[in-house]
């Protein structure tokens, strides 16, 4: 366990046994590890699609390791349209999550109007706990935040279902 009563993430990973639901509703993220290769597809286009790459060594195993022992990935994002050059990124680099296990679904903001959802870009694991992700106006990472509470929980699994049906899986959705 880190500081605060936040597990590593990995560790929560890790301690997944049937699910593990990402939430994304920012148009951009200014993450410092993502710097040099968003940079790149914005000035030629290039995404890195090598799930076995130096870039994606510190998700795809963790990845792989998961949906082997049975548990279902799923991945929502919430979109403003018409797309920014970071999702646009995004879009491409989806390949690479599917190709390792996961599902993605995107969602246009315009078509989530009257859903009631997080504050907060979030990993549900397990429909028992909530990682919260926050990040700063330009998109680099602020902090997290752990809740097990069970009206959290049910409010956040209730909000991920919603979005998740509503959403288009990645092969449909263009950008």
């Amino acid at each position: 366990m880190s500081q605060n009563g936040v597990p590593d993430f990995a560790e929560l990973l890790r301690s997944a046994e049937r699910s593990a639901y990402h939430l994304e509703m920012r148009d951009l993220y200014s993450v410092g590890e993502e710097e040099a290769a968003f940079g790149e597809f914005t000035r030629d286009g290039r995404a890195d699609l090598d799930p076995d790459s130096p870039f994606w060594l510190g998700w795809t195993p963790l990845v792989r390791e998961t949906v082997a022992r049975g548990v279902r990935m799923r991945r929502a994002r919430i979109v403003s349209e018409p797309v920014t050059d970071y999702i646009r990124w995004e879009h491409a680099l989806t390949e690479v999550n599917i190709a390792v296990g996961e599902e993605v679904r995107w969602l246009p903001r315009r078509l989530a109007s009257d859903l009631a959802l997080p504050g907060n870009d979030l990993w549900l694991i397990d429909s028992r706990r909530v990682m919260f992700h926050w990040f700063t106006g330009d998109g680099d990472w602020a902090g997290h935040e752990f809740s097990v509470d069970p009206d959290v929980v049910r409010m956040v699994a209730t909000a991920f279902e919603s979005v998740w049906e509503r959403a288009v899986d990645h092969e449909k959705f263009g950008v």
